[in-house]
């Protein structure tokens, strides 16, 4: 058997298949970061709708028992948003990393061919960072956090009324565990891109 060379690449289609397929995993994560935003909003919907369909029960009828459920609910849906902020930074940095690709593909075709300089705006020292406050990641990341603290709030506040008298501090209570609540949802998202 003769030693034969291996048939000829051509290296256009070699890198037009690679920056395409770069193309298509950016593409998918921030279609992906659309659907779980969307998942997550319709979790809570769907828990809101059950709760306003009890609307005919007044709160001083609320029994301990619904009041720890509806307490035990909002608390997982608090989980469930913090499962999603997680989710949208690791879409994000999926982004990132097809963007880190894609340019390591251009600075290829710029060694090569040095006109090409002029034609890519991003360049891998112009990329946008990972954690943008200005993206629309971190604005959906935003949104999540609001409704994960408003709903940490509201299994805050549910919790008090199964053993407690409301009164203004436990409103206060409620609602200072909600901001914390976005607070650090918001902090788990800069930590995870950093």
């Amino acid at each position: 058997m003769a030693n034969t060379p291996p048939p000829p690449v051509e290296l256009d289609e070699l890198l037009a298949a690679e920056y395409e397929y770069i193309a298509q995993t950016a593409n998918q994560a921030n279609e992906d970061r659309a659907r779980v935003s969307s998942f997550y909003l319709l979790a809570v919907g769907s828990l809101l709708v059950a709760l306003f369909s009890t609307q005919f029960i007044t709160s001083e009828s609320f029994s301990k028992n619904v009041n720890l459920m509806f307490s035990g609910l909002f608390a997982l849906l608090t989980m469930l948003g913090i499962s999603t902020i997680m989710q949208l930074a690791r879409l994000r940095s999926a982004w990132y990393e097809s963007m880190l690709a894609m340019n390591q593909l251009k600075d290829f075709m710029i060694s090569q061919n040095s006109e090409l300089s002029q034609a890519f705006r991003w360049k891998t020292s112009t990329l946008p960072s990972k954690y943008k406050l200005n993206s629309v990641s971190y604005y959906q990341a935003v949104e999540v956090a609001l409704i994960g603290g408003l709903m940490m709030g509201a299994a805050m506040f549910f919790f008090q009324q199964a053993f407690f008298q409301i009164s203004l501090l436990n409103w206060v209570i409620a609602a200072v565990t909600g901001v914390l609540t976005v607070l650090i949802q918001l902090q788990i998202y800069k930590h995870a891109l950093k």
